[in-house]
């Protein structure tokens, strides 16, 4: 397809409110370097760290949930560290979920791939950087899928067949990454898993993970989505203000945290293995360390993936074992509604952003 000069893209001019995010049609359209492909962005998808590194909350100097201030920011207060990795440079496209076509290539790269519909790894290590720990994400450290085109390196555009829409297809990447590698990182199998957070998109995405692995899965939730996560495989359901049960879980997958965590270490069985790839409800907890070492449990934190996680996730995707959880869609320009809606966590799955 003829590539033009201009696109149309949201760029975020700092961190801080919504109003940091700025939708503009006037966007350089970005040019594939060596060893990099261009795609053009068919669908993208909202995600927690989107609205995280919007606001800073990423930073040291935030404390609570991430909601507290997902509307206004912290005022300056997270400027120098309210990125994952650091400070961040601006402007920069945010998204971390992309599903789109490959349209032209970098030197280096065989022309044969254009054409191909492609998922971005939202999360890899950075081939030309020597240092191991090294980590780039999509929309984060490099510009992502808010926008008409975007670039990435050739190995991290995954070819993808499948039948599901392009909508569908962006709703796996940075929500089933993140969960497959928590999953991963536990070597979670036909055991005893208690996932909280379950109605959000990892938290979704951890239960049909979990059950394609053979585990018993207990969702905490709402007791109004129960119905819904029981629908997509969750053995058992627990509503946020019932009591855990003492040593009934093998492995816990988290992503809330806040003042309700140390139930969770209590809820661990002997040698059990505690899985955290978030704090929704706040990053700061209370550790009782003879919980931990009297049950020989194992804390483990999970960001950094093996770029097999998101290989195995897309061959799940091809043969069918795991499904998308849309709640609905939102035009690119309308990015401030679709925040709004997705910081509102009245939903099940994933909120969409079509691409003009």
């Amino acid at each position: 397809m003829p590539v033009p000069e201009t696109m149309n893209a949201v760029c975020l001019t700092g961190h801080g409110g919504l109003d940091r995010l700025v939708y503009r049609e006037d966007m350089p359209v970005p040019r594939p370097a060596a060893g990099e492909v261009l795609i053009r962005v068919r669908a993208s998808a909202v995600n927690n760290t989107d609205v995280n590194t919007r606001t800073g909350w990423y930073s040291k100097a935030a404390r609570g949930d991430t909601n507290s201030a997902a509307v206004t920011g912290y005022d300056g207060a997270a400027d120098a560290d309210g990125a994952w990795s650091g400070a961040l440079s601006f402007p920069r496209i945010q998204g971390a979920d992309c599903c789109g076509d490959i349209v032209a290539v970098g030197r280096g790269v065989d022309p044969a791939r254009a054409g191909e519909r492609v998922l971005v790894r939202p999360m890899y290590h950075p081939a030309a950087n020597s240092d191991p720990n090294a980590l780039v994400t999509f929309g984060s450290e490099r510009d992502g899928a808010f926008a008409q085109f975007t670039t990435i390196e050739s190995e991290h555009a995954i070819k993808v067949n499948s039948a599901l829409s392009d909508l569908e297809l962006a709703s796996f990447p940075c929500a089933f990454s993140t969960a497959e590698g928590m999953i991963q990182r536990a070597g979670v199998g036909a055991e005893r898993v208690l996932i909280t957070g379950a109605s959000g998109g990892v938290g979704s995405a951890a239960i049909q993970l979990a059950k394609r692995r053979g585990a018993h899965v207990t969702a905490m939730t709402s007791p109004g989505k129960a119905d819904n996560l029981r629908a997509i495989g969750a053995d058992t359901i627990l509503t946020r203000d019932e009591a855990l049960p003492a040593d009934a879980f093998d492995v816990v997958l988290d992503l809330v945290g806040g003042p309700g965590w140390p139930q969770l270490l209590d809820a661990l069985d002997l040698r059990g293995r505690y899985v955290t790839s978030g704090a929704i409800a706040g990053p700061i907890v209370e550790l009782d360390l003879r919980t931990l070492y009297l049950k020989d449990q194992t804390l483990i934190g999970s960001t950094r993936q093996d770029p097999r996680v998101f290989t195995d996730l897309v061959g799940y995707i091809e043969s069918g074992e795991i499904r998308p959880v849309m709640f609905r869609s939102f035009d690119l320009a309308e990015i401030h509604a679709a925040q709004e809606a997705f910081v509102g966590k009245r939903h099940i799955g994933k909120i969409g952003i079509q691409i003009p």
